[in-house]
């Protein structure tokens, strides 16, 4: 079953109720249908990529009640409601013939309309009868289409989202062979949608848009939405709106009352602002995209709020040093002013990041600051750990300073992809932060030295404690390999095998790798054997008495 973000989006509280039992009767009646082999597609269409609407075409017997003329066929359909064969298109009610059609699943034989007591009303079992009825394409949803023709064994399609005319998709790789077929049977089946667009990238963290394909429909990108009670006009093809956080932002507005002032770094075409101005609060508003700011001024103007907001189209590093600054100077030290300051940071890529710039934004100043703002900073949480232990330690590597005396909540927003969730870190800048009189600690060396991912700049204890472990054996390597300096072949095969260890492997096996190249490096030269004897020359010995005999002849 699909559930688009529609339905959790586009309904006013005052029909939550309604909207409620209408799903569940859609739901019922989907998995009846779908229990049923007889009111299937086609087994024929799996596979198709080209749409052929005649394909889904089939004949099928199923039961009717023929109801006596003379009798309230209004009063017979009430009774036997649910027992009605309900699909899309089909009317199981055809008043001229006085003939209702019957669920095959619900209704296989006269005594399971037994509870309707119908003998009371002269109906007898020969009203009863099996007849054959045609389905076609139009009288299944697109999901019952979708399970029908997309690959039994792998995900299908999940969800999407409505956004005005236009429906986005994600989809997976294994569903692109089927994407025209996708955006025909969508364009077909939901209601006032014009235009179906697949995300072909992913977000660009500069401006917060992405690149579309156009699947079907028309290339029509400017749409009007309403969330929280406000009207937005924007181009969705030029700026970044996602009708999964309307939520989290009816939770922040919630938040604010009237005295209240809102600084929203990343506004994009103004969710946080426009809602939070109607309120009364005085909103400070900035985004680095022109087509988002200008979205933002003519949505300002559009909901009558623009006397509350003052729009910028800068960077954010610039605003939160000038235009923030600014107002903080002013208003916290304000001694008449009223209410409370919020600061949203929704660019969960990189938001954390420009946390560095908060500890000491106002040194030097010779103020005192009578309010603390509350920032509400977005990031991604991944890994299978705890997701708020996770979104904490990444907000305290950023701003250098532990946030345990500072934290009003830590939430979670929304679940992006697997081990990866959106969540939501709130809490308080206080006076010693922003004056700088909080010990920061030394981070920006460290990256300097180390060009880690940001997953590697989050170190747990264990972690820390494992890294020294291991340099302290790697310092134990390269002193012994310098008292060996004078056999260079040896210092330089010590050299390769040590690069060659990955510090990132299994403890067990980084240990053993390392014991071994240490035994290699200490262990003693074996013991020279002995020489051979050199063997004996083939020499005459000396004829002693013809020598003597020789010298004495010479004497003489």
């Amino acid at each position: 079953m699909i559930i688009t973000t529609k339905a959790l989006t586009f309904f006013p509280h005052s029909g939550l109720q309604t909207t409620h039992r209408s799903l569940l009767a859609r739901l019922r009646h989907y998995f009846k249908n779908m229990l049923c082999p007889d009111l299937h597609p086609p087994a024929t269409v799996r596979g198709m990529k080209q749409l052929d609407r005649s394909a889904f075409s089939k004949t099928i017997k199923v039961p009717h009640l023929l109801v006596p003329k003379d009798k309230n066929l209004n009063d017979i359909c009430r009774a036997i409601k649910k027992y009605l064969l309900k699909m899309e298109r089909y009317k199981p009610v055809i008043t001229e013939e006085y003939k209702i059609t019957l669920h095959p699943l619900a209704v296989q034989k006269w005594e399971d309309l037994a509870e309707l007591n119908l003998e009371k009303l002269d109906i007898g079992s020969e009203a009863l009868v099996w007849e054959e009825i045609q389905l076609k394409y139009e009288n299944w949803k697109y999901d019952e289409i979708f399970k029908a023709v997309l690959p039994a064994d792998k995900e299908a399609l999940s969800s999407f989202s409505k956004i005005g005319h236009i429906i986005h998709l994600n989809l997976k790789d294994h569903l692109l062979p089927y994407k025209e077929l996708i955006g025909q049977v969508i364009c077909d089946k939901i209601a006032d949608c014009r235009t179906v667009v697949n995300k072909s990238l992913s977000i660009d963290n500069t401006y917060r848009n992405f690149q579309m394909e156009l699947l079907c429909g028309e290339p029509d990108y400017r749409v009007s939405v309403k969330e929280n009670g406000c009207l937005f006009e924007f181009d969705f093809s030029k700026v970044y709106w996602n009708p999964r956080l309307s939520t989290e932002h009816e939770k922040i507005v919630k938040m604010l009352a009237k005295t209240d002032t809102l600084f929203d770094l990343y506004a994009g075409v103004g969710p946080f602002t426009v809602p939070a101005a109607r309120r009364g609060c005085k909103v400070l508003a900035n985004d680095l995209n022109p087509d988002s700011y200008q979205a933002l001024v003519n949505n300002c103007a559009l909901n009558k709020v623009s006397k509350h907001v003052t729009c910028h189209n800068k960077d954010a590093v610039d605003f939160i040093k000038h235009e923030v600054k600014q107002a903080l100077l002013e208003k916290c030290t304000d001694e008449g002013m009223e209410g409370d300051i919020h600061i949203t940071m929704n660019l969960p890529a990189m938001a954390v990041e420009h946390l560095v710039h908060f500890p000491g934004l106002l040194k030097g100043e010779d103020v005192v600051l009578r309010k603390q703002p509350l920032v509400h900073v977005y990031c991604f949480a991944k890994g299978i750990e705890d997701k708020k232990q996770i979104a904490r330690e990444l907000v305290e590597h950023w701003l250098g300073t532990d946030v345990a005396d500072k934290l009003k909540e830590i939430a979670f927003v929304r679940n992006v992809a697997p081990n990866k969730d959106m969540m939501r870190v709130s809490f308080y800048l206080t006076e010693d932060l922003l004056l700088g009189r909080t010990a920061v600690k030394k981070r920006q060396h460290e990256e300097e030295d180390s060009p880690q991912s940001e997953e590697a700049k989050r170190p747990s204890n264990k972690m820390k404690d494992q890294r020294k472990q291991l340099a302290k054996k790697a310092k134990t390597v390269f002193s012994v390999s310098q008292a060996k300096k004078g056999n260079l072949k040896k210092t330089k095969e010590v050299s390769s095998n040590l690069k060659k260890i990955q510090v990132n492997d299994k403890r067990e096996k980084v240990d053993k790798k390392f014991e071994d190249l240490h035994a290699q490096i200490v262990s003693k030269k074996a013991a020279k054997p002995a020489p051979k004897p050199l063997p004996a020359k083939n020499k005459s010995k000396p004829d002693t008495k013809k020598i003597e005999a020789d010298l004495n002849e010479m004497q003489m």
